[in-house]
C-alpha cells in the first residue's frame, strides 16, 4: 500500500512539474550523508519518517457492504477501515542552491494545486480506497525540531517540507449472517442486582417490536428503491426508505397490522403483517 503511495506521488510530480525526460529524479530513500553523495543528478526526495493512526478520523463501527443489498436474506458487514498519516519530509537535491530552490518552489506548486490525490494517478491497491486520499503541505506542527532530524540522519542541515498524505488501511474480514428483521424489547424491574441477570417482566402490553424490510420493485431485478416513506396503519409509526431500500419501523405492540408504502407516483401500496412474524419478512414489492 505505502509503495503504491510512493509511485502516486511520482507520477503526480513527473506530470505536474512537469518532470521531462527524467531530468530530476524522484526518490524515497533515507537521505543520509553517503545517500546524498552518491546522488548524479538533481533529486527530489520524499523520506517517510513518521506513520500513525488519525484519531480524528477515526470510525470504528459496521458498516453494510452495500453493493450486496440484501436480496440473498443475509447481512454483509465490515468493520471501517483505520486512516493512517503518512508524513513525509521533501528535501531538493542539486548542485547549486538555486536549483534547489527552483526544484522545491515546482514541487510545492504541483502538490499545492491537488489537496486531494487525483483518482487518475492513484496506484496498485490505493484504487480501492473507500475514502478521498487527503494531503497536508508545510504545516507548521509537524517536523517541529529539523536540526534533531538532520543530527539523526548525520547530514547537513538543508529546507525540509512536512508532507502528510491520509490513507486507508483495511485489516477487517467481511462478516456474514442472517439479516435482523425483527427485534423485540422486553423492559421489566431488575431484582439480582448488580449483574441484571434477570428482572420481572412487565406485561405482554409493555413489549415493544421494531421491525425492518426493505422496499423494491416490482419487476425481475426486484431493484431496491430508496426515499420511499413506509408507515403502519393507525400507529404514527413512519420511515423512510433508504438507499438501499431499507427501513426500520418501531416501537411497536404485538398484534396485527397494515404495512403501508406512499410512491412517487401518489400510488399506495398496503400489506398486512403480524408482528413478530414467524418469518420476519417485511419486505414490500411495489
Amino acid at each position: 500500500m505505502i509503495a503504491d503511495l510512493d509511485e502516486t506521488i511520482r507520477q503526480l510530480l513527473i506530470d505536474e512539474m512537469p518532470i521531462k525526460n527524467g531530468e530530476i529524479d524522484v526518490k524515497f530513500d533515507q537521505p543520509k550523508r553517503e545517500w546524498s553523495s552518491r546522488l548524479s543528478k538533481p533529486t527530489l526526495n520524499f523520506y517517510l519518517y513518521d506513520l500513525r493512526e488519525n484519531n480524528k478520523l477515526r470510525q470504528h463501527h459496521w458498516e453494510a457492504i452495500a453493493e450486496r443489498g440484501n436480496r440473498d436474506q443475509l447481512a454483509h458487514l465490515k468493520r471501517t477501515p483505520f486512516r493512517v498519516d503518512c508524513v513525509y519530509m521533501i528535501t531538493a537535491w542539486a548542485a547549486e542552491a538555486e536549483d534547489e530552490h527552483r526544484i522545491i518552489s515546482r514541487c510545492l506548486l504541483s502538490l499545492f494545486r491537488n489537496p486531494i490525490l487525483p483518482v487518475e494517478y492513484l496506484a496498485g491497491n490505493l484504487k480501492n480506497q473507500p475514502f478521498e486520499i487527503q494531503t497536508q503541505l508545510a504545516q507548521y506542527d509537524k517536523l517541529t525540531n529539523p536540526a534533531e532530524m538532520w543530527g539523526s540522519l548525520d547530514n547537513e542541515i538543508r529546507p525540509s517540507i512536512p508532507y502528510v498524505v491520509t490513507i486507508a488501511l483495511d485489516p477487517w474480514q467481511e462478516v456474514t449472517g442472517p439479516l435482523v428483521r425483527t427485534f423485540t424489547l422486553k423492559p421489566g424491574q431488575s431484582y439480582t442486582m448488580p449483574r441484571h441477570t434477570t428482572f420481572a417482566e412487565l406485561g405482554e402490553d409493555r413489549i415493544m417490536t421494531f421491525i425492518g424490510g426493505t422496499v423494491r420493485e416490482k419487476s425481475a431485478d426486484g431493484n431496491p428503491l430508496g426515499g420511499i416513506n413506509v408507515a403502519v396503519k393507525g400507529t404514527g409509526v413512519f420511515a423512510v426508505s433508504d438507499d438501499q431500500g431499507r427501513y426500520v419501523l418501531g416501537s411497536l405492540p404485538a398484534g396485527s397490522f397494515t404495512l403501508v408504502a406512499w410512491l412517487p407516483d401518489n400510488k399506495i401500496k398496503e400489506r398486512k403483517i403480524t408482528i413478530p412474524s414467524d418469518d420476519g419478512d417485511y419486505d414490500l414489492i411495489v
